[in-house]
């Protein structure tokens, strides 16, 4: 795992910045966003609910969770 160095998103090794994260599918969005912002400081989550209807622009410092589980019991009140 590399680490940023200066906020640029590129590795302290040189290694290439990380783009996608696999294995965060199934984790919570706190913990994929800590992650996230652990290995890319530089970059902005945001949590999306799956159907929403979001920009097509490309924004390189954006990640989106996309989210579709329900979490809790809904409750009327």
């Amino acid at each position: 795992m590399s680490s940023s160095a200066g906020g640029d998103g590129k590795g302290c090794d040189g290694t290439p910045p990380k783009k996608a994260w696999p294995e965060l599918v199934g984790r919570t969005i706190k913990e994929a966003t800590k992650k996230i912002n652990a290995e890319r400081p530089d970059l902005h989550v945001e949590a999306v609910p799956v159907g929403t209807i979001v920009p097509q622009d490309f924004d390189p410092k954006r990640v989106r969770l996309w989210v579709d589980i329900v979490a809790k019991v809904p409750r009327i009140g």
